[in-house]
């Protein structure tokens, strides 16, 4: 039951951060200082996301190197102008076959 209750009171919380982004006056969404914490904080966010995700396993920091030899492929990529789908499938892929070679 309290699981539940968790769901739905975070459900209702994202909901209603959503709403309150798009009932912001434009006034205040078009200051300087907003913009640029709009710009920065989602990719500073999802460069967080990437780097946990590539270095942490649980409570530890894990060196695993098909998991970092995916993610500089990635990163070719991305330098190279790959659309978005070819560049998941680039670290998919170098991940995979680091793994298929025994590499970690």
């Amino acid at each position: 039951m309290m699981l539940w209750l968790a769901v739905l009171v975070t459900g209702l919380g994202c909901y209603l951060l959503k709403y309150a982004g798009l009932a912001a006056p434009r006034a205040l969404l078009e200051r300087p200082l907003v913009r640029r914490f709009a710009t920065a904080v989602p990719v500073a966010l999802l460069a967080a996301l990437i780097a946990l995700q590539s270095v942490a396993e649980g409570n530890h920091l894990v060196v695993d190197l098909p998991r970092l030899g995916g993610m500089a492929a990635a990163v070719v990529a991305l330098l190279l102008r790959a659309p978005f789908l070819l560049v998941l499938v680039v670290a998919a892929a170098t991940t995979a076959g680091l793994r298929a070679l025994g590499v970690g």
